[in-house]
């Protein structure tokens, strides 16, 4: 009995002086006083955002009846203020899916295909000249001979010409571009397809020239030090480096595309986003909510196909 209460007291023991550690150990923490102030600065300007927007968050009975409405309208047209029944509800899902739904799915899907397509091909080429490692006279080369400033010149201007020009590309949303292409084009496919892939263009080029220049460059220094040219090097050295890293960029831009080739045909394209907007004009609630969880199963499938693909490189 004695020794199990000793064995109680001194496990008691060791607890406090535990929290004596603790409290000291938290006393004596560094104190990272930018983060803090960052914290502050940002909680203020949070509450000054807030101010600002002079936002409204009392919840009238006007929005109360507005959303009880709103719950009713979405419910399918043949079972508006009717019992609910499945087969009804699933009969005419399939109607709207063979009408038109699944047109415009495929025409959603084929828009982000063709364009992630033509963006990653161009990417991939650009990505080199917009590397630093690459864009250089003695690319990767142990020793650095001496080389023509004319030839300096000219491997300095490609890199930066590169890297403005995927800046620029970038810099515009696929929404801009898609305006701006609308008002040359028309209400084509092809809108939204090079609206995606310019933007994309931009995003996958300088993710892969961050990939080529963070790349273990000993590889490629010992090809070199052998004889190995540019070409050489790039094709047996950097591309099975460069190759696994932007597949997993693609398949993650592809997912963008899917989402926003459905947003794009807003813009009178007949993909999902036109019949969205089509739906919204009418005012026929039962469809838009349809259309927009059918554009959201889509992009379940595209985020599921990119996971798989991802764990497929991965392992290879």
């Amino acid at each position: 009995m004695e020794r199990c209460c000793s064995t109680q007291a001194d496990i008691l023991s060791a607890q406090t002086r535990s929290r004596q550690q603790i409290r000291i150990l938290h006393a004596r923490r560094p104190r990272d006083w930018f983060l803090r102030t960052s914290l502050i600065a940002f909680a203020g300007l949070l509450c000054a955002a807030i101010w600002i927007g002079d936002f409204e968050w009392k919840f009238s009975e006007q929005r109360g009846r507005n959303l009880a409405r709103f719950a009713e309208e979405m419910r399918p047209f043949p079972l508006q203020h009717e019992p609910w029944s499945t087969d009804v509800a699933f009969r005419w899902s399939a109607q709207l899916l063979d009408d038109k739904g699944a047109a415009a799915a495929a025409k959603t899907l084929a828009i982000s295909l063709v364009a992630i397509s033509i963006a990653g091909s161009i990417a991939l080429v650009l990505s080199f000249p917009a590397a630093r490692t690459f864009a250089r006279p003695d690319a990767w080369s142990r020793s650095s001979p001496a080389s023509r400033p004319s030839n300096r010149i000219a491997w300095t201007s490609l890199y930066l010409s590169t890297r403005a020009a995927l800046i620029a590309l970038r810099a515009m949303p696929e929404y801009v571009w898609a305006f701006l292409l609308l008002a040359a084009l028309g209400p084509t496919p092809w809108v939204a397809i090079l609206a995606l892939a310019l933007h994309n263009i931009g995003t996958l080029g300088r993710l892969g020239a961050e990939t080529v220049e963070n790349a273990e460059p000993r590889v490629f220094e010992t090809l070199r030090a052998v004889g190995a040219d540019r070409t050489q090097v790039v094709a047996f050295g950097l591309w099975p480096q460069l190759l696994p890293r932007f597949l997993l960029f693609y398949f993650y831009r592809w997912e963008t595309c899917v989402r926003e080739a459905t947003v794009l045909g807003m813009l009178g394209i007949a993909s999902l986003g036109f019949w969205i907007d089509d739906a919204r004009a009418r005012g026929h609630t039962d469809e838009l909510v349809f259309w927009v969880l059918l554009g959201s199963a889509i992009v379940l499938v595209g985020d599921a196909t990119s996971a798989l693909a991802r764990w497929a490189v991965r392992r290879a």
